[in-house]
């Protein structure tokens, strides 16, 4: 025994000794927990769950914290405004839902593309769609044409030979798109 005198052996020595459970122990735990679920209960000091949004609550902010908190909350605003925002068009708008149509003018889209399976013009007049403006041809001649009628103002526009590749139009002025791509320009109406 007399190298159980160091206190660290001895502590080592009694965690080393088997722990004795009440054999009972589990069946009284699993019977309360029955008890309870059956009659609906909770344990004591148990949150509540059904009274969590009535419950008065305090938030303290330094003010570092509450500045980061209200950039936050800007940069959110700003964000959603951002993407729900309308795409602006050029020119002025109708002053009525009949003047739009009335003021429209009708305005050809020709590419000459002979060896071409499909065209398609895409640009703020139809929200870039791959197929709201198919283009048509005429059998051999490799010249794919449509007609659009288009209210006043400015609009920028590509072609989209074969479903992939990316055209300005190379008889009308191009200006770069966000991406880096050029994108041909088309101004209807106005000075």
């Amino acid at each position: 025994m007399a190298e159980l005198d160091d206190p660290l052996e001895r502590a080592v020595a009694a965690l080393k000794e088997p722990v004795r459970v009440d054999p009972g122990l589990t069946g009284r735990v699993m019977s309360e927990i029955d008890r309870l679920a059956r009659s609906g209960a909770r344990p004591r000091g148990a949150p509540s769950l059904s009274g969590w949004w009535r419950r008065r609550w305090t938030i303290q902010l330094n003010p570092v914290s509450g500045l980061a908190l209200a950039a936050g909350l800007a940069a959110l605003v700003v964000g959603v405004g951002r993407l729900t925002a309308p795409r602006a068009v050029s020119g002025p708008p109708p002053s009525g839902p009949n003047e739009a149509a009335a003021s429209a003018q009708r305005t050809q889209f020709v590419l000459v593309a002979p060896k071409a399976a499909s065209v398609t013009v895409v640009g703020d007049f139809n929200d870039w769609s791959l197929s709201a403006t198919p283009l048509a041809r005429e059998a051999g001649d490799g010249v794919w044409w449509v007609t659009v009628a288009l209210p006043p103002g400015r609009y920028r526009y590509s072609f989209v030979v074969d479903g992939t590749t990316w055209l300005s139009d190379p008889e009308a002025p191009a200006v770069e798109d966000e991406f880096g791509r050029p994108n041909s320009v088309v101004t209807i109406g106005g000075p």
